[in-house]
């Protein structure tokens, strides 16, 4: 195991009978940093979680947790964890405070600390004013925060985080984002799994996507969008349509490729980089004026959609549809 990965899995398999769900995957997750695991329902991702977090025996493989064998010495590696799951584990009669201390007392943590440190987060995540309400009486946004809080009262080495912003409102999703990316500023390791592609290639450093229980790619951010990168991509607005200039605009920009669109827009591709003021200074001896120029570079979705071959939009419908499968 690698001292700067906090997480190492090898070979790691789940069968239910004649079903494989996780297929001898391997993979290691950075110290301090955001890990993604993403894939439509049924790809694996729940069931590999449960099996790093204790909840599932796997059928073969190991899983080390900061030097910890995590299937031999399921206690020890949990007091270093912080679970989050997809549906709220917290209780609907106690209080927002009532709820982190009895966490934390489970994390055999003393009264004095956890109720300081329950303080502490209710205030960061801005439930203050509510942590005297019962739980059952929170909106959906602050369920999910206060379900955070209590994976984090014992301020773990890796919290472990499924689906953390499904189902809430705008407001509350980027301030979990943003709670997300400052945890990872003070040295915690996230792992999580998501279904918003957008959400993932926001905040993630590294990314696995899995399919029918294989890892299909796996890498850092700028590395998976090298498997979608063939060049460079610009494009530009004019005040006119530029579809009679496509032959001339190809014939001037040889070694380039030239799209002109419909609406007024031109784009030109080059395996190099494009220098903007010769296509600007051609256009403007042609009478046209340029509005907007953009460089276009892929995105996280278009790496999914080439390594999975399923639509971006069908794995949040597949959300919005049933929730997490195996």
């Amino acid at each position: 195991m690698n001292i700067t990965d906090i997480v190492a899995v090898k070979n790691l398999s789940k069968r239910y009978g004649d079903f494989t769900a996780v297929n001898g995957i391997s993979f290691s997750v950075p110290r301090g940093k955001i890990f993604g695991f993403l894939g439509p329902n049924g790809a694996g991702k729940t069931t590999t979680i449960n099996m790093m977090i204790g909840l599932a025996r796997p059928s073969g493989g190991t899983i080390l947790i900061d030097g910890i064998d995590s299937v031999k010495n399921v206690k020890k590696v949990q007091s270093i964890m912080g679970i989050v799951p997809d549906e709220s584990n917290l209780y609907d009669e106690m209080d927002g405070f009532e709820n982190l201390c009895f966490c934390g007392s489970l994390y055999g943590m003393r009264k004095e600390a956890r109720e300081k440190r329950a303080k502490e987060l209710l205030e960061k995540f801005d439930l203050t004013k509510a942590g005297r309400r019962p739980f059952k009486k929170y909106s959906k946004g602050m369920r999910r925060k206060l379900t955070i809080a209590a994976g984090i009262i014992h301020e773990p080495e890796i919290l472990f985080l499924d689906e953390p912003t499904t189902g809430i409102d705008v407001e509350s999703a980027r301030q979990i984002r943003q709670l997300l990316l400052f945890l990872k500023q003070g040295g915690t390791t996230i792992f999580l799994t998501t279904h918003y592609i957008e959400e993932a290639e926001r905040i993630c450093d590294h990314i696995a996507f899995i399919v029918e229980g294989n890892i299909v790619a796996i890498g850092t951010v700028p590395e998976l969008m090298e498997m979608v990168s063939h060049g460079h991509t610009i494009r530009l607005a004019a005040d006119t349509d530029l579809a009679q200039l496509a032959e001339e605009l190809q014939a001037y920009f040889g070694e380039c490729t030239v799209k002109t669109g419909t609406d007024h827009t031109v784009t030109i591709i080059s395996k190099e980089r494009i220098a903007l003021s010769p296509i600007l200074q051609y256009l403007d001896r042609h009478g046209i004026s340029v509005f907007e120029a953009k460089e276009l570079r892929p995105s996280l979705e278009d790496v999914f959609i080439k390594v999975t071959g399923i639509e971006a939009m069908e794995l949040k419908k597949e959300k919005d549809k049933g929730g997490m499968g195996r």
